[in-house]
């Protein structure tokens, strides 16, 4: 049969046998009104007062979004927010959009209006988050620590958080407290949330928060210096809001997270000789630094010694921004990449995730934006034809062999029952 797959822009699909399993998250309808529904839950929110009470009388508001490696349909999500804002009477020139870019690039203008509307653009002072420059403030500690955040957040009179709420491979979940650390933080204490040593827990995984070191620290940075608004929705696989939930953070969060967990979680009953996976389609599969989710969230029902074939688009390649190149031509081996004893460093995060899935198996990689050349120098196997690639595994393996397809990739978290 042939399964469809999330990928790029257009999407792509696979050949694999008709035993195979497809395992997929809740794709839930849009919302019938989604404009008006952010609304409501702008004046009715999950906790705390609404955001008329909130910025009456602030003279400074910031408001922050996601980058442009999320999903986020900030085109949809900030037009009634930042409308809610002028009735309750705070003027355009008082409000300040932030990027939430943490180590990410920052977009290109023309990638801002694509992002976040040009109308957007035109009308509001938009800050890209840069975590390496001097506009960062202290406000405190978090394990002897420093945490320092972006400036116009931290001076802002009301600061307001968007995002949407998706698993996280080592966080638990997106969305919430992200947005503000990593998003809005510097590079010394995004490394720090990124230490080595949390990485290396087996609690910094999909869908687990509290416990989580990675979470943990993201969380208490963030209080220090935390939003008075917190804006999450859930959305589908055509990015489209299907559920709102507004107020303040940490109940927010919470329920953000029931909600997008309970559809993203799949069980299983035995792990799986060949799992395909994608990183659910543009913009989450740009570069193969993103891609690593979706193989992370394969290798969870993969057989040790099992093979991933892997889908991602990665129009942006590796990409050579960031120091993520470098640590693939700096590692021969999966256990060079993981590193696990090397203090924090830049990247490493994703490199020290990428060599554990590397430790456990093959990983085939099909991409039209990376050379082949490109694809062995990160340790991966090159798939130019993804039926090819699961034709060729399938053959070596057998006919009993066990096939699992995750069309969505990360967005779903499929785990062996115990």
């Amino acid at each position: 049969m042939r399964v469809d797959l999330a990928y790029g822009r257009h999407g792509t699909s696979v050949e694999v046998p008709d035993s195979a399993d497809v395992i997929l998250p809740v794709d839930a309808p849009a919302l019938a009104d989604e404009d008006e529904t952010i609304r409501s839950a702008l004046r009715a929110p999950v906790a705390g007062p609404p955001l008329a009470t909130l910025v009456a009388g602030a003279s400074r508001v910031a408001v922050v979004f996601p980058d442009l490696t999320r999903p986020m349909p900030n085109r949809t999500v900030l037009p009634p927010l930042l409308d809610e804002l002028a009735r309750a009477g705070v003027p355009d020139e008082r409000v300040t959009l932030l990027c939430a870019t943490g180590t990410h690039r920052q977009a290109t203008a023309a990638e801002m209006a694509e992002l976040i509307g040009p109308e957007l653009v035109a009308r509001y002072r938009v800050v890209d988050h840069d975590a390496g420059s001097d506009e960062h403030v202290l406000v405190g500690e978090v394990d002897g620590v420093a945490v320092r955040l972006q400036r116009e957040y931290v001076d802002a009179d009301v600061r307001i958080v968007t995002g949407f709420v998706e698993p996280h491979f080592f966080a638990g979940f997106s969305g919430g407290p992200k947005a503000v650390c990593p998003g809005l933080a510097a590079t010394e204490t995004i490394l720090e949330a990124h230490h080595p040593r949390r990485i290396a827990d087996e609690r910094a995984t999909f869908l687990l928060r509290r416990g989580n070191p990675v979470h943990d620290f993201v969380r208490a940075a963030t209080a220090l210096a935390a939003p008075q608004l917190s804006l999450d929705v859930a959305i589908n696989g055509a990015r489209r809001v299907t559920a709102v939930f507004a107020g303040s953070l940490a109940a927010t969060h919470d329920a953000a997270c029931a909600h997008v967990g309970a559809a993203a979680r799949r069980e299983v009953d035995a792990p799986y000789d060949v799992v395909v996976s994608t990183n659910g389609g543009h913009p989450l599969d740009r570069n193969l630094y993103q891609a690593v989710k979706g193989m992370a969230a394969a290798d969870r029902v993969r057989r040790a010694g099992g093979t991933v074939v892997m889908a991602a688009a990665c129009a942006d390649g590796v990409p050579e921004d960031g120091a993520f190149a470098r640590l693939l031509a700096e590692s021969r081996t999966p256990e060079d990449l993981i590193a696990s004893t090397a203090g924090p460093e830049l990247d490493r995060w994703q490199a020290q995730v990428l060599g554990r899935v590397l430790a456990r198996g093959v990983v085939r990689l099909h991409s039209d934006g990376l050379a082949a050349g490109v694809i062995r120098g990160a340790q991966l196997v090159p798939a130019p034809s993804l039926d090819e690639a699961v034709g060729d595994t399938l053959a070596a393996l057998g006919p009993s062999a066990r096939v699992a397809v995750l069309p969505e990739g990360p967005l779903t978290v499929a785990s062996v029952r115990r």
